[in-house]
């Protein structure tokens, strides 16, 4: 039981990763606030794993602080956050990509981890401990034409991982990243602008392990990082992309 006695939110849990890391979580001991805009997905997947929902809109400060209330009202103290949730444009162009549609997509991928952070850092430090898990991309690492913008936030979001790390270690507070390949979550019709068996397989022939990332690899690993096993780790973007950035 790796996050026995451990209290954790996880931020775009109700599908896709953030699902799945919920569920490694609950399985490894963790009591869990399950946070999704997604209210009913976020309530299915609580009441799976005897988990607390929580409705959230990670892009807006008042329902973070909400949010992290929740989490301290159900559990006493919070020892691991996931800043999981996160969104995309369809492929296209750069300039073509509308100003509403780049707003929305740093607000979420980026503007969130400030927000947790700004909710419930001041918790990590009175604590002296706490970890922060970004999930950011392979995108960030690698990126692939016509995704520009999505590809930038994840860059910004592993960068702040980074910069997190170095400034919160002194008070004990551990900041990792993971960098998925794309994965069987609601984002991959997006990512790819069409589900057709020809762009899977145009897709899948850039992973030399041939898969995609699945919730359970992403929950695997994210038990890892955020564990009492990992605790010489911080500043770290792990990549779990079946070798897609070698």
């Amino acid at each position: 039981m790796q996050l026995d006695g451990k209290t954790a939110i996880v931020t775009g849990a109700a599908s896709g990763f953030g699902a799945g890391i919920a569920r490694a979580f609950a399985a490894q001991g963790a009591r869990v606030l399950v946070a999704d805009l997604n209210s009913d997905g976020a309530e299915e997947v609580a009441g799976d794993i005897g988990g607390t929902p929580c409705t959230v809109d990670v892009a807006n400060g008042a329902s973070v602080q909400a949010m992290v209330d929740a989490g301290l009202q159900a559990f006493g103290h919070i020892d691991v956050l996931v800043n999981n949730a996160g969104i995309t444009h369809l492929p296209q162009a750069m300039e073509y990509v509308t100003e509403d549609d780049f707003d929305r997509v740093l607000a979420v991928n980026a503007k969130s981890v400030y927000l947790t952070a700004r909710s419930l850092v001041p918790h990590f430090k009175a604590r002296k401990a706490g970890a922060i898990l970004n999930i950011a991309s392979t995108a960030g690492v690698s990126p692939r034409p016509n995704l520009n913008w999505y590809n930038a936030s994840k860059g910004w979001m592993i960068t702040a991982t980074k910069a997190m790390a170095v400034e919160l270690a002194p008070h004990g507070i551990r900041v990792n990243a993971l960098n998925p390949v794309a994965g069987e979550t609601p984002l991959l019709k997006s990512f790819m602008g069409e589900d057709t068996p020809e762009m899977r397989a145009k897709f899948l022939a850039t992973i030399p392990l041939g898969r995609f990332s699945t919730p359970q690899d992403m929950g695997a690993a994210a038990t890892f990082l955020c564990s009492d096993a990992a605790s010489m780790i911080t500043g770290v973007a792990l990549e779990i992309d079946g070798g897609r950035c070698i």
